[in-house]
């Protein structure tokens, strides 16, 4: 049996991606685009685990918090964030949020917080780099990843990050230098 999971994006391209990527690891994925169809959503179906983006058009994810643990007491809920800030973080955690991943996460970031089968441990932060990588470095990096999930088709890619074809070319051939 398949592990019920509830995607909420605004971003079409993100929650089809996170959809997709996240079905070939075995969960039934339901995606969401506001609040007020999560709500919607939550109220008919249950899920062992849901992803919830902060920044939800005008609303807040931390408004599905509440309603997904009270019809789901059991399910990971993981907080996906671009915008994020400890008192967010712990805004989360305190509505009830298990995991608050910063965006982009790794495919293996999100199995990792949506381990549903153990009880979540706490886990030692990792250690910061005396010197942490740079913005354009981290920017490359998620569209590498982004890339290898589509099977390095430039298309696909430039759709899953919302941007032209064309400028996500010109973006591949400006390696981050020095790093």
């Amino acid at each position: 049996m398949n592990r019920r999971l509830l995607i909420v994006d605004d971003e079409n391209s993100t929650r089809d991606m996170l959809c997709r990527v996240l079905a070939r690891h075995g969960f039934e994925t339901v995606g969401a685009a506001t609040v007020v169809e999560a709500l919607g959503v939550i109220e008919r179906e249950r899920f062992d685990g849901a992803l919830v983006d902060l920044k939800i058009d005008v609303d807040s994810g931390l408004a599905l918090i509440g309603p997904l643990r009270a019809a789901n007491p059991r399910a990971r809920i993981v907080l996906l964030t671009g915008y994020s800030s400890i008192s967010t973080a712990v805004a989360a955690i305190k509505l009830g949020a298990d995991d608050y991943l910063c965006k982009p996460a790794s495919g293996a970031q999100l199995l990792a917080a949506l381990d549903l089968d153990t009880e979540s441990e706490v886990q030692p932060l990792p250690a910061v780099p005396e010197r942490p990588p740079s913005v354009n470095r981290l920017a490359w990096e998620h569209i590498q990843r982004v890339l290898a999930e589509h099977d390095g088709n430039i298309s696909a890619t430039a759709r899953a990050l919302g941007m032209h074809r064309r400028t996500l070319q010109r973006k591949l051939q400006k390696r981050p230098k020095g790093e």
